[in-house]
C-alpha cells in the first residue's frame, strides 16, 4: 500500500491494541467508569459467569444490566472470570480535514475488562468501555494468544436494556424513518440503525456503531427482555490479534444534542492520509435528473459532452465546485458489457475533462460493482485518475455482511491513493465516523435522497432526516430542486416533487455534507438568482454547527458557522408554523446583515410551490427572528458581520 497515504497511522486494530498496551493497569478489580464530568456511570458485573454492563446519569437509571460480549464458534460461552483490569484516559484536540467543526476535543475515560473462560482451552478477551461526557462506547478485544488464532463471530450478544417502555425512531432506508413508536411495539424484522430513543423525562438517547471496519456491522432487533433492543450481525471471520467497532449509546437533553456530539468521529483513528489538503468538499451540479429538460432557448439536456460542457459553465460561474456525471456515462448502468475506462458514445471524457480543469471545475464520475469487479476496481480508478476526475459516486453494491464492510474500506483506500473522493449510494454501510480516517469519504446517501427510489418524499422526511440520519455523518439527499412544475416529465423523475423552493434552500442549510449535489438544470438556478445565492455562497465547510430548535417529527432549525458569519436553515413538517429563532449567538456588540429567504404568504407544498421573498435587515445578538414557514416549506438566513 502506499506509505504516502498511510504513513501517520497504525492500522484501527494495532492503533487500539497499542493504546491499551500503554494504559495504566492495576491488579485491583474496579467495577465501573465515570465520564469526564462525573454525570455518567457504567458498570461491569457478572452474573453467573456472563459479563453484564450498567449505566446511569446524574443517579438516573439509563440501562438496566445489559448483556455484552460475542459467541465464538467452537468455543465455550463462558463462564468467564476478571483477570485483569485497565484503566485510561484521553484528552486531545485535533482539526479535521473538513466538516462541522473545525476542532474537535477528544475527551474520555476508559476501561478495560480482560475475561478468561474458567476451565480448559480458555482464551483470553477484553470488553472495552469508554465514556464520554455525552457517551457509552463499547467494543471487544481479541488479543494474539497461543492455540487461539483464527476465529468465527456468529453472535453479537450486546443489548440495550432499558428500564421502561420508551418512544423510539428508526433509520429506514430509501424510505421514511419509523417512529414515534413504543419500545414495546419493536417490530420482529431488524432494524436500521441509528435508533434513536425518547424517555419519558425528556432525556434523548441513539444506538449507532462508530468504527466500522473489519467485521460486518449491526442493525437492531428486539431483545429477549423487556424494552430492550440487541445488536443482529452476519456470521464474521477474523484472526487474533483483533477489535470490533464500538457499540455506541449517544445521550443528551435534547435531541439536538445528538446531531451535535463528535463521539463518532473521536471513536475511529487519526487521518490515515499523510497530506489530505487535495481533499476539497464542495457543491456539484449534476446531469442525472436534469435529462430530457428543454431551456428557453431550445437546448435540451441529455446524456452528451456539450450537456455537460453547459453545467460545467454554470458551476464555473456559480461557485460550484463540481460536476457529477452519474450513470450511464459509460455505458447502461447494469450491462456487463459497460465498461468503465472508456466513454460512451456522445460523451468525450477527456474533453469533458480538460475543459472543466480549464473553467476550476472538477469532475465525479459514477462506478458501479457491475463495472468494478469486471474491469477491475483499481485499474478503473487509476485511470479516473489518470483522466484527471476529482472523485467517484460509488453505487449500488451487491456484497453484503462482511464482505460489504471490507469492500468498502477496499473502494475508499484505492480511492485515497488515486487522490480521489467517494460518495456512497444505494445501500451503503451506515457513516461510522470513519471520515476522520479517511476524509476522502465526503458523504453517503444514507436516508431516502429526493426523487430517488423512483419516489419523492415528503415534507415531514427531511425534518427527521436531520435528527436521525445525520446523527452519523455526511448525507447525500440531492436537495436543492427550483422548478417543480412539470419535473416529474423529465426522463429520471418520477413523481411529482412535494416541498417549496425556499425549503429546497433551506435543507441546504440545515443538512450536513461533504457534496451538495444539486438536482437541478442550471437554468433553473439562474432564473431565481436571488434565491440561489444563499446556495452560491453556502461555505463548503463549517467551525461549528447548532441545533438551535426543534422538536422530532415537527421542525428543525440548525445554524451553522464559517469564520465570523452564519448560516441558518429552518424546515417545517406538513403544517405551516412561525419559528422563533433567537439570534444570541452571535457574538457581543456586533452588527450582521441578514438576509432572509423566506416562504411567500401563500406557499405550500402542493402548489404555488415556487413562490419566494427575498429581504435584507439588520441584526444582532439580542434579536429574535420569526420565521413564517409555509405548509411544507423552509426559511434560510444568511447571517454575515458587519
Amino acid at each position: 500500500m502506499n506509505k504516502k497515504y498511510i504513513g501517520r497511522i497504525l492500522s484501527p486494530t494495532i492503533f487500539s491494541l497499542a493504546l491499551l498496551i500503554g494504559a495504566c493497569s492495576t491488579k485491583v478489580v474496579k467495577n465501573t467508569v465515570q465520564s469526564p464530568n462525573e454525570q455518567i456511570v457504567a458498570s461491569f458485573n457478572l452474573q453467573n459467569g456472563k459479563p453484564f454492563v450498567s449505566l446511569k446519569k446524574e443517579g438516573k437509571e439509563i440501562l438496566k444490566p445489559s448483556p455484552v460480549g460475542l459467541r465464538l464458534e467452537h468455543l465455550p460461552d463462558g463462564p468467564f472470570k476478571v483477570t485483569e483490569v485497565i484503566s485510561g484516559s484521553g484528552n486531545t484536540t485535533w482539526q479535521p480535514t473538513w466538516g462541522k467543526f473545525s476542532s474537535i476535543a477528544d475527551v474520555y475515560n476508559e476501561v478495560t475488562f480482560w475475561l478468561q473462560e474458567k476451565g480448559e482451552n480458555s482464551y483470553k478477551w477484553g470488553v472495552v468501555i469508554r465514556l464520554y461526557d455525552d457517551a457509552m462506547a463499547i467494543r471487544y478485544v481479541l488479543p494474539k494468544q497461543e492455540g487461539f488464532q483464527d476465529f468465527t463471530i456468529t453472535e453479537d450478544q450486546t443489548a440495550f436494556v432499558f428500564p421502561e417502555d420508551h418512544t423510539f425512531w428508526s433509520a429506514n432506508g430509501e424510505r421514511h424513518n419509523i417512529g414515534p413508536i413504543p419500545l414495546s411495539n419493536y417490530p420482529e424484522e431488524t432494524r436500521y440503525t441509528p435508533t434513536v430513543i425518547r424517555r419519558s423525562d425528556e432525556v434523548y438517547l441513539a444506538i449507532l456503531e462508530a468504527a466500522i471496519y473489519d467485521f460486518a456491522h449491526f442493525n437492531l432487533i428486539r431483545g429477549e427482555q423487556p424494552y430492550s433492543l440487541k445488536c443482529a450481525m452476519d456470521v464474521s471471520q477474523g484472526q487474533t490479534p483483533a477489535q470490533t467497532s464500538w457499540r455506541v449509546l449517544l445521550l443528551g437533553d435534547k435531541p439536538g444534542d445528538l446531531v451535535e456530539s463528535n463521539t463518532l468521529v473521536n471513536l475511529n483513528p487519526p487521518c490515515a492520509i499523510e497530506d489530505p489538503s487535495w481533499i476539497k468538499p464542495g457543491k456539484a451540479v449534476w446531469d442525472w435528473r436534469v435529462w430530457g429538460y428543454e431551456a428557453a432557448d431550445g437546448f435540451t439536456y441529455g446524456l452528451n459532452t456539450i450537456s455537460h460542457k453547459r453545467f460545467i459553465d454554470f458551476a464555473a460561474e456559480n461557485n460550484i465546485r463540481y460536476l457529477l456525471m452519474d450513470a450511464d456515462w459509460y455505458g447502461p448502468e447494469f450491462s456487463p458489457d459497460a465498461d468503465p475506462t472508456s466513454a460512451t458514445e456522445g460523451i468525450d471524457i477527456e474533453e469533458n475533462m480538460a475543459y472543466a480543469k480549464s473553467k476550476g471545475v472538477g469532475i465525479i464520475l459514477y462506478l458501479n460493482d457491475v463495472g468494478a469487479k469486471k474491469f477491475g476496481l483499481e485499474k478503473i480508478l487509476k485511470q479516473f485518475s489518470d483522466w484527471g476526475a476529482a472523485g467517484v459516486k460509488y453505487g449500488f453494491m451487491t456484497s453484503k455482511g462482511q464482505e460489504k464492510v471490507t469492500y468498502t474500506r477496499k473502494v475508499v483506500e484505492l480511492c485515497a491513493k488515486y487522490r480521489l473522493t467517494v460518495n456512497f449510494h444505494d445501500g451503503p454501510l451506515p457513516p461510522s465516523g470513519d471520515r476522520r480516517t479517511w476524509p476522502n469519504l465526503v458523504t453517503r446517501e444514507y436516508g431516502h435522497s429526493q426523487a430517488d427510489a423512483k419516489r419523492s418524499y415528503f415534507p415531514e422526511t427531511v425534518v427527521n432526516q436531520v435528527f436521525i440520519n445525520m446523527i452519523t455523518g455526511p448525507l447525500d439527499m440531492c436537495n436543492g430542486w427550483f422548478g417543480f412544475e412539470g419535473a416529474e416529465s423529465r426522463h429520471r423523475v418520477f413523481e411529482k416533487i412535494p416541498g417549496t423552493v425556499a425549503a429546497e434552500v433551506a435543507k441546504l442549510g440545515a443538512l450536513f455534507s461533504g457534496i451538495h449535489v444539486l438536482p437541478d438544470a442550471p437554468e433553473e438556478y439562474a432564473e431565481k438568482s436571488d434565491l440561489f445565492d444563499f446556495i452560491k455562497t453556502l461555505p463548503d465547510t463549517f467551525d461549528e454547527i447548532r441545533i438551535l430548535d426543534g422538536a422530532l417529527d415537527e421542525f428543525v432549525t440548525v445554524g451553522r458557522r464559517h469564520g465570523d458569519n452564519w448560516y441558518v436553515g429552518s424546515l417545517t413538517n406538513r403544517e405551516s408554523r412561525e419559528v422563533t429563532i433567537n439570534l444570541s449567538f452571535l457574538e457581543e456588540g456586533a452588527n450582521y446583515k441578514a438576509t432572509l429567504y423566506e416562504d411567500a404568504a401563500d406557499s405550500h407544498y402542493l402548489h404555488n410551490q415556487e413562490a419566494y421573498k427575498v429581504t435584507e435587515i439588520t441584526v444582532g445578538k439580542d434579536d429574535i427572528i420569526n420565521a413564517k414557514i409555509a405548509p411544507g416549506g423552509g426559511h434560510a438566513i444568511r447571517l454575515i458581520k458587519q
